[in-house]
């Protein structure tokens, strides 16, 4: 979803956070928006809508309604409808996880037949745990498929 208003100068997006269960979506986003850390897993159940301003030129700001999508089985039915309306995805993968990277491309997919071509972004997380990163694969593969 795009929105422009000329009055505002303001724009409003959609945005999607996809990606495998504990990839540290959740810790990454909250710290977007809020600023702070949490190290305590909290698993997102469905969705979660948060919102952010983002002054991107004097005068000028975007609202970001990032949507925080779980990766449940049983919300897999529902999921499609969550993506209606988005202006970019953010796909994350576990850089310690080479599993969590080869499930990027089925949520790409996935979200590519329900929304078309929207600009994504992919996000290796955890790099802080370097020493348990295979970074020669998924390095290569990430950039490859980016």
């Amino acid at each position: 979803m795009f929105l422009y208003s000329e009055k505002m100068s303001s724009y409003k997006l959609k945005v999607l956070l996809t990606g495998a269960a504990t990839v540290d979506k959740t810790s990454l986003i909250q710290r977007f928006i809020k600023n702070r850390f949490q190290a305590n897993y909290k698993l997102t159940v469905g969705v979660d809508i948060l919102t952010k301003d983002v002054e991107f030129r004097q005068g000028e700001t975007a609202t970001l309604s990032i949507w925080d999508i779980g990766d449940q089985q049983r919300f897999k039915f529902i999921r499609s409808t969550f993506y209606k309306g988005s202006a970019g995805a953010l796909l994350v993968f576990d850089l310690t996880r080479e599993q969590t990277y080869t499930e990027i491309r089925k949520w790409f997919t996935e979200i590519k037949k329900f929304t078309g071509s929207i600009p994504f972004v992919l996000i290796g997380n955890n790099i802080h745990l370097h020493k348990l990163i295979d970074k020669a694969i998924i390095q290569k593969e990430a950039r490859e498929f980016a």
